[in-house]
Formats: structure tokens, C-alpha cells, sequence
């Protein structure tokens, strides 16, 4: 036998050591983060940079486990984290305007990012902080729609711009005409209706098969899901310019009762971690862009990058600002949402502002400490969510 209180030998007191840390862990706050998003895409990677992000702010004291693509499908997620089946999850606040009406309405409104001519970069990154900032601090309703679903809300990030991949050439509207056209939002719906396609809701995981097998003509994408779902495999011909707009409203909340239950410095290691998830999803859809960029280059004889003619970029654009002002009426009419101009207004006062402040982002570090300061580390633990 073993005499524990004289034992110096290395394995025993590896052993101990395994011990002591055990229990610290037994100890830790233990929360669940449940992702629809597929094994190894940018989604996880962003996932896992939150639980180092909480883990470490936390020193230790919250301890968080990553489900992805297991506990919860992206259509579950708001159920599953009102109902405690994962304490945190990604909601694509996109998918449920009849349960986030009001924070849905913000998603339509990067259709601005188009008018201003936003950079890729300022798309990306301006739009993830302007909307997790205005959400937080300037829209009761929206959070009170989330506190209705028992869930409270930690930001949202969005996309680069989305433009047109297809299986033949789309570079005018006469080409455009009579097409069909996968999208994924009512605001991409509208506009090829307004030009003349006609438009496909398809799950993404479903829109490879379609492009190849001719049951859509091109799907409005951002550049980093031809990466993401292979659409480089299928597509010939890209334009970019149009539809425009990006998108947003990848969310992150967590369970209502377990925010309440976390200390006041626990729910500041979650609010570091919200920082980085958000800083992760805008810098990786930022870095697949360029990198789908550098691959197109290198497959130039097999697929065709078009600029729309200046015509149909002209429509376009008309389109896009009557659309943007229609927007607030609309969720009006359709949910009840009030005040939809007044915030629209407001809202794109701060998105001008956001794109100066990422002008001069350069790593991933600088994003999240962007979006710590002049974010996250102002939200009051002591009332926000309770």
C-alpha cells in the first residue's frame, strides 16, 4: 500500500495534482453552448474562442462545453435555450421575426451598408458592433422580446456583402429576368421579385444539389459561404454588386435564469466572452472572404467574376433606399413593431459611427477589444437581463 502522506514520487503527485484540479472544476459554474453550425467551420471556431474567452476572464471559476451541430439544429435553438436544454446558443435572429420582431428588423436594415458603399471590412465589422451596441442600450423592445423567451441577449455579428452565384452568366437585368433565385431573407425575396427572377427559400445545406442539378439558377450569398458550402464546385459565373446588403443577426443569448444565477463577475466573464464570439464570427467571415477571393483568382479559367452593368447596379440602388425606407412600416404592419422609424434613424446614425471607429481594426485582438470597450465593459451586470 501506498503511504499518501510520504509518497514524493512524480506520478503520485501528478495524481494529486489531477485531483486538486478536478475538483476546481467540480466547483466551477458549468454552463452548456449549443450551435447549429457544422463540425469545423467558422461557426466552431467561434465557439470554442467564447469558452476560452469565459473560461480564461473567469480564471477558471465558469467552466463552459461546446455542442455543436448536436444538442440543438439552428431552427431548435431559441426553444431549446428558453426551455434550459443548453444554458447559451447561436440564434439566427433572422429566422424568427415572429419571436424577435423588433431585433429582426435591424437585419433588414443592413440594406444602408449598400447605399453607403461600406467596404467588405466596414460591412463586416461596422455592422456587428453598431448592432450589438444599439440592441444593448437603445432598444427596450427588443429586449423585452428576448426576456419573454426566457433567454437574454449578448450581440449579433454579421456578413460580408452578398452578391450573385450562379450557373450562367447574370450581369444585366434582361439576363436576370425569368431566373431563379435562391435567398435567404425577405429583403433579397423583394428585390429579385422587383427585377423580374423569381425567388427560393431552400435550406443553405440544400442549395449545393440545387445549383447543380438546375433547380435554382444562382443563390445570393456572401463570398465566404462559397467556401462554407462548396458552392465553388458548382457555380461559372459570380457578381458581386448585387443584391447587396448582408447577413445579419448571428446571434448570441443565453438562458434568462441561468444570467440570473451567475455572480455579478461571472456575468462579466460571459459579457468578455460575448466580445470575443462576436469579434471571432466578424474577423473569420472577413478572413473566408479574402481567402474565397484568392481562390477565384486561382480557378479564373473555371469560374468568371462579372461586374453588374452600371444600369442594373442604378435600379439596384434606387431599390435598396425605397426598400430601407419602407422597412419600419412593414414590421409595423406585420408585428407590431413601434417606433420603427425613430429607431431605423437613430440606428443608422450609429452604424455611420461604427464605420469610422473599425476603419483603423487590423488583428482579431484589436476587434475584441474594440468591441470589450466601448461595449460589453459598459453593460451594468447589476440590472442588465434581470
Amino acid at each position: 500500500m501506498i503511504n499518501i502522506a510520504n509518497a514524493k514520487t512524480p506520478l503520485l503527485s501528478g495524481l494529486l495534482a489531477a485531483g486538486l484540479c478536478f475538483g476546481a472544476a467540480a466547483d466551477a459554474t458549468q454552463l452548456r453552448f449549443a450551435s447549429g453550425t457544422p463540425p469545423g467551420s467558422m461557426g466552431e471556431i467561434a465557439v470554442d474562442e467564447f469558452i476560452k474567452a469565459v473560461e480564461s476572464h473567469s480564471e477558471g471559476e465558469i467552466q463552459v462545453r461546446g455542442f455543436i451541430a448536436s444538442l440543438l439544429s439552428f431552427m431548435e435553438t431559441p426553444d431549446g435555450i428558453r426551455d434550459g436544454i443548453a444554458d447559451l446558443g447561436t440564434v439566427l435572429v433572422a429566422y424568427f421575426p415572429s419571436t424577435f420582431p423588433t431585433t429582426t428588423m435591424f437585419t433588414e436594415l443592413t440594406m444602408s451598408l449598400a447605399i453607403q458603399e461600406a467596404t467588405p471590412k466596414q460591412s463586416t465589422f461596422a455592422y456587428t458592433g453598431a448592432v450589438s451596441y444599439f440592441v444593448m442600450n437603445h432598444c427596450d423592445a427588443c429586449m423585452d422580446e428576448h426576456h419573454k423567451e426566457n433567454q437574454v441577449y449578448l450581440g449579433m455579428a454579421g456578413s460580408p456583402p452578398y452578391g450573385l452565384f450562379c450557373t450562367r452568366p447574370v450581369r444585366s437585368q434582361e439576363e436576370f429576368e425569368g431566373r431563379r433565385i435562391r435567398v435567404g431573407g425577405p429583403q433579397w425575396s423583394r428585390w429579385v421579385t422587383e427585377f423580374g427572377g423569381t425567388p427560393l427559400s431552400i435550406p443553405v445545406n440544400e442549395t449545393f444539389e440545387a445549383l447543380s442539378q438546375g433547380v435554382v439558377d444562382c443563390t445570393a450569398h456572401n463570398l465566404p459561404d462559397l467556401l462554407n458550402f462548396m458552392f465553388i464546385d458548382v457555380v461559372t459565373d459570380i457578381t458581386m454588386g448585387v443584391p447587396g446588403s448582408t447577413f445579419g443577426g448571428v446571434g448570441t443569448t443565453i438562458n434568462r435564469e441561468t444570467w440570473q444565477r451567475l455572480t455579478e463577475q461571472e456575468r462579466e466573464s460571459v459579457l468578455y466572452g460575448a466580445a470575443a464570439i462576436n469579434a471571432e464570427i466578424a474577423w473569420q467571415y472577413l478572413s473566408e472572404h479574402r481567402e474565397a477571393l484568392r481562390q477565384l483568382d486561382e480557378r479564373s479559367d473555371e469560374i468568371t467574376m462579372h461586374e453588374p452593368d452600371p444600369s442594373f447596379q442604378e435600379v439596384t440602388r434606387a431599390f435598396q433606399e425605397a426598400d430601407l425606407e419602407a422597412v419600419p412600416e412593414r414590421y409595423a404592419q406585420r408585428h407590431g413593431v413601434q417606433n420603427g422609424a425613430e429607431m431605423t434613424e437613430a440606428f443608422t446614425e450609429v452604424l455611420a459611427k461604427w464605420m469610422d471607429l473599425v476603419e483603423d481594426v487590423e488583428t482579431r485582438d484589436e476587434l475584441v477589444q474594440l468591441y470589450w470597450d466601448e461595449i460589453f465593459s459598459k453593460i451594468d451586470v447589476t440590472s442588465y437581463g434581470l
